[in-house]
């Protein structure tokens, strides 16, 4: 009898044992495929991602978002930043950038948003007022920001970040605004760390972000 209720312990011990011992296989296996896939240079460039070898600091600024609130240095440090520059009256390339950004960002986890903000930086503070930028960036998602300020200070930003733009006179008597189709990538400490270059496809922009995030050295 007694031998029998040493067997049956054994065989029960036995059995907890391989449960516990699958459940941290899954457990492991779970954690492994949510973890971010980290990439090298080369494959970041094949995702549309550059980094500077060595993040460089830019000069302080300051312009007004789309909420008539102050954006400036302060506002892009403690969290990374997508700076897309470009202007409301853009008939393709900045509403199409604009779309593939929350596509990008929609697709991402509660916490990944915290972690993350995209900016359009208009280059046609003329036109492009608080309330048309209040009108025009909400439209892609509510997260998002827009800014806007001195010509001079735009011009430095955009210079200091790599972003050519400049003002084309059109027969009608209006004009465009020619400017550079990059998105600026800007990290947690305000530093310009790189870019994505188009064409955007928001899978490959959520990958390369997740894999420049999880490899960055606080």
């Amino acid at each position: 009898m007694a031998s029998n209720q040493s067997n049956t312990r054994g065989v029960r011990l036995t059995i907890i044992s391989l449960l516990v011992f699958v459940t941290l296989v899954l457990v492991g296996f779970i954690h492994k495929i949510n973890q971010p896939r980290i990439l090298n240079a080369y494959e970041l460039r094949e995702k549309g991602a550059v980094l500077l070898q060595t993040p460089r600091k830019f000069s302080e600024f300051e312009l007004t978002d789309h909420r008539g609130q102050p954006f400036g240095s302060a506002e892009l440090t403690g969290k990374w930043s997508l700076l897309f520059f470009g202007f409301t009256h853009c008939p393709d390339i900045c509403p199409t950038t604009m779309a593939a950004a929350a596509k990008m960002y929609e697709a991402l986890e509660p916490e990944e948003k915290e972690q993350l903000q995209i900016v359009l930086v208009s280059l046609d503070p003329e036109r492009d007022t608080t309330e048309k930028l209040s009108q025009y960036v909400p439209y892609f998602n509510a997260d998002f920001i827009g800014a806007t300020g001195n010509q001079y200070v735009l011009l430095k930003l955009a210079a200091e970040l790599n972003v050519a733009f400049s003002k084309v006179p059109l027969e009608n008597g209006g004009y465009t605004i020619d400017h550079g189709a990059n998105m600026v990538l800007v990290n947690p400490y305000g530093h310009y760390h790189g870019f994505f270059k188009p064409p955007f496809e928001e899978r490959n922009m959520r990958m390369a972000w997740r894999s420049i995030m999880a490899t960055f050295d606080q």
